[in-house]
């Protein structure tokens, strides 16, 4: 028993380590490096780590640094999906929504949720943004504190927890009026209720402030994709007044006219999916900086399954998607990586966005920045994530082959370091 004992004292100490940095000099020897800066590779070069930050940028390793051999692959900085729900496993259906919410408990769905967490970092991204929790209350800023804390290996997270919007509007529905049911968000009405419940999910620790700001789309003789806005541009303006004047920001769900017009209004800071968005308001995102968040690779994905229950309009809503992308990088709005991931299975890597979005009109290196510099910039964290230079947190990944020829190769991230700890090797 006393071997079995201490055993287990050595597993798990082991456990506790992986992940962690351990203070030491690492050289990563790189055989190509993208920075996230530019639009080209720089050949075998050698990433020098103290601690949990790059001290430099050099072609060759100190004496005594602790040397990692990636002289086959491209190094790039640790990829951020600015658009995730680690408690969501799937909603092809409004069947497999009403699954997760009335057969799953909130427990049983924060344990998955971690699962997700470790996968998502495995995929390499080292950094997401989860966009609410699809009603498992505040699930997702323990999720946070868990992976903070080191009690389980993840990206790191900012989180929304519940995300608003008003009543009638958002799953469950359908079901008999005398029947509670859960919500998929927290349900406000009116300019002072959205305002308390701003209130209430910051002190609760969301990083962000979620609207669903339209529903019901339908598309119009003009091809323009309409739908029915959900909050009125006053309850919308006293949300966004309530997040920034707390020194919150706030991600909008618009995903056509009305929703992406009263929003940008209103000075929400990101337009999440934006199957249209109109020329007008696309000059006054740049503008403004409003980011633009536009998951296409989700669209795909559910349309049929949707379409098969009733709904071909997301089938149309593809090609009006690639139609507003290439105006949106015309107008030069500010474009970040956003997957949607926990909407599509998350056995499906994420990084399937890279194809989608160089489909849509974006080169590679584009397509890359998108999901490293100007994600970093989203989340306010610019100053240590996005790139690899010195100063920065040591978050760094590598792909066999050159990502900028082939974008596929995203997805075949076999070596991830966070904070100057190796989570994954080749």
């Amino acid at each position: 028993m006393r071997s079995f004992a201490c055993g287990l004292i050595v597993f798990f100490v082991g456990s506790a380590a992986l992940g962690q940095s351990s203070g030491k000099t690492v050289a990563l020897r790189c055989g190509s490096l993208f920075d996230g800066r530019g639009d080209s590779l720089r050949k075998n070069v050698v990433v020098v780590i103290e601690g949990e930050k790059i001290k430099e940028i050099s072609s060759n390793a100190p004496a005594g640094a602790e040397l990692v051999d990636l002289s086959g692959q491209t190094c790039l900085p640790g990829l951020i999906d600015t658009h995730t729900h680690v408690l969501l496993q799937g909603d092809i259906t409004a069947a497999d929504y009403d699954e997760q919410l009335l057969k799953q408990s909130p427990e049983y769905r924060t344990i998955v949720a971690t699962v997700n967490a470790r996968r998502v970092l495995d995929y390499g991204f080292t950094s997401i943004r989860d966009l609410e929790t699809e009603g498992a209350g505040y699930a997702d800023a323990d999720v946070k504190k868990a992976i903070n804390n080191g009690v389980i290996p993840g990206p790191r997270m900012q989180v929304a927890t519940r995300a608003l919007d008003v009543t009638g509007a958002y799953p469950l529905l359908g079901y008999a009026p005398a029947v509670t049911v859960p919500h998929g968000v927290q349900v406000v009405d009116g300019a002072d209720s959205g305002r308390q419940a701003v209130r209430e999910q910051i002190s609760h620790g969301a990083d962000w402030i979620k609207v669903y700001s339209d529903r019901s789309y339908r598309v119009r003789e003009d091809g323009v994709l309409d739908d029915i806005p959900t909050f009125t541009l006053d309850e919308l303006r006293a949300i966004v007044d309530e997040a920034h004047r707390e020194r919150h920001r706030v991600a909008s769900h618009a995903m056509a006219l009305y929703g992406v017009h009263n929003s940008v209004e209103a000075g929400v800071d990101s337009i999440e999916h934006g199957n249209y968005i109109a020329d007008e308001d696309l000059k006054t995102m740049a503008a403004r900086g409003i980011f633009y968040v536009p998951t296409i690779f989700v669209g795909e994905y559910v349309a049929q399954g949707r379409a098969a229950t009733g709904a071909p309009v997301w089938v149309k809503m593809i090609q009006i998607h690639e139609d507003t992308f290439r105006r949106a990088m015309k107008a030069g709005v500010k474009i970040a990586f956003g997957t949607d991931a926990g909407g599509f299975d998350w056995k499906v890597n994420p990084a399937k966005e890279f194809s989608s979005m160089v489909k849509f009109g974006m080169t590679p290196a584009q397509a890359i920045r998108s999901a490293t510099s100007m994600a970093a910039e989203l989340l306010g964290e610019k100053d240590s994530l996005g790139t690899i230079e010195a100063g920065k947190l040591a978050d760094i990944v590598a792909v066999p082959g050159d990502p900028l020829n082939d974008v596929t190769l995203m997805e075949k991230v076999d070596f991830v370091m966070k904070g100057g700890a190796v989570d994954r090797r080749p």
